[in-house]
């Protein structure tokens, strides 16, 4: 039995030895990869989608009867297909959860049987689609260019709370949450207060230890409001002199203090603008998406006729061909309603034949969430652009205000003793206030 197992491994494990890519012409076919970052994980968990069939390893509880009817259980390795159903991605262990049907029966699993497959780092596993799209190509460009890498750290802090980040070229990872509750100082007893702040940077340096390592992290931005960048740094030097880090001790030059308005990761996007840090992570998609949207902002500003947000004005836009730059996030490319992706894509190739430079914002930067409150897709354009609904609500403005006038010029008078020609004004006037609708909608 040993020996059939082994035999069955082999075999299996040679059929993933099949090529990395194979897609026929009309963009049907399967990719192999293998996941080596976290990074790679979040490129993994854009590409998948409900419909899909992926072929991976996996383990499977198998009963099995014995001759005097006893059930015996175990867990045997095979090889599954499953077609999607469900997905789930955890960041904090950069592991990918697919649920789905069995397509390929096989010795151990049924066909239609419910199985969870786990996606990790250093597994080789098979996406196979009905159609690949160019996002899809793209993505995996992307993420198999070694020069996409980035090697920033960032801490975000206030009193008692502080955020210990990796930001990569797509995605700014949270690895850590310190939070310790500082009491207030209190004339002539300080002992509480300090000890909290104690816990409270001695937990930062631990965070630091265990996520951050210095020698591929270029640069850790330290950023708070005050000074508690500075007091954070002088701490952590301090412990790893106390303690004989050397790694730490021997980095300290990469250490750089910045101001923040506050220790939540909002505030990192500001970090991130500082002209100061721009020599730093110049390099970084993360950099270029911040720039990006300060462009978009400030023509908002300064020419909105210059700066589009939203599908409809974005899409008439790139009918004019007057699209320079466009911003979309990929949260859109993960759309369950294959139509919508689909538009989008369009809308990207489209773009990118008539000149326009694409940036895909990443959902899981600062950067991409603020994207996603302006419905995920902008642009900045090459010339002042007027659309014909603008063009029609020009006139519509004129009209009203004209009415608002007249509206606004009727006073209410109030009732005085005088002649019977005078109270019958009065009583008419009344009598056109009861009748008159758009009194009451100013009003």
């Amino acid at each position: 039995r040993e020996r059939e197992r082994e035999r069955e491994r082999v075999s299996e494990e040679g059929e993933d030895e099949a090529p990395a890519k194979k897609i026929e012409k009309d963009g049907k076919g399967s990719i192999s990869l293998l996941a080596q970052e976290d990074e790679d994980m979040w490129h993994v968990y854009n590409l998948v989608q409900i419909g899909d069939r992926i072929r991976a390893l996996t383990f499977r509880n198998v009963k099995t009867t014995g001759p005097t009817g006893s059930v015996k259980s175990e867990k045997v390795r095979v090889m599954i297909t499953v077609e999607v159903s469900g997905i789930d991605f955890d960041t904090k262990s950069s592991q990918i959860r697919i649920s789905g049907k069995n397509c390929e029966e096989s010795k151990h699993i049924k066909m239609g049987a419910y199985h969870t497959l786990e996606l990790a780092l250093h597994r080789k596993f098979s996406i196979m689609k009905d159609t690949w799209d160019a996002m899809h190509l793209e993505r995996i460009d992307m993420a198999t260019d070694p020069s996409k890498t980035a090697d920033l750290a960032a801490i975000v802090l206030q009193e008692g709370h502080a955020l210990i980040c990796l930001i990569t070229s797509y995605t700014t990872l949270v690895r850590a949450k310190v939070s310790v509750v500082v009491p207030r100082k209190r004339t002539g007893s300080e002992t509480r207060h300090g000890r909290a702040l104690d816990r409270f940077y001695q937990g930062i340096y631990d965070a630091i230890v265990r996520h951050i390592d210095f020698s591929i992290v270029k640069c850790v931005i330290v950023a708070s409001p005050g000074f508690y960048n500075e007091e954070c740094i002088k701490r952590i030097l301090a412990l790893a002199q106390k303690q004989g880090n050397k790694s730490i001790i021997n980095s300290r030059s990469k250490f750089l203090p910045r101001h923040a308005s506050s220790g939540h990761l909002q505030a990192l996007r500001e970090v991130l603008a500082d002209p100061s840090c721009s020599d730093l992570i110049k390099t970084t998609k993360a950099y270029e998406e911040v720039k990006a949207l300060e462009r978009f902002y400030e023509k908002m500003s300064t020419n909105p006729d210059q700066a589009f947000y939203g599908y409809n004005d974005v899409k008439e836009a790139n009918d004019a061909k007057a699209i320079h730059e466009l911003l979309v996030s990929d949260s859109l490319f993960r759309s369950q309603d294959i139509a919508t992706r689909k538009k989008y894509v369009q809308l990207v190739e489209e773009s990118r034949e008539n000149g326009a430079k694409i940036r895909i914002f990443s959902s899981l930067h600062v950067s991409g969430q603020q994207l996603d409150q302006l419905s995920g897709v902008a642009a900045l354009l090459r010339f002042p652009l007027i659309l014909d609904q603008d063009l029609e609500q020009s006139h519509q403005p004129n009209e009203s205000k004209g009415e608002g006038k007249l509206n606004s010029g009727r006073k209410k008078k109030k009732k005085r003793r005088g002649t019977k020609k005078q109270d019958k004004k009065d009583v008419g006037d009344i009598d056109d206030f009861e009748h008159d609708s758009s009194f009451l909608g100013d009003f």
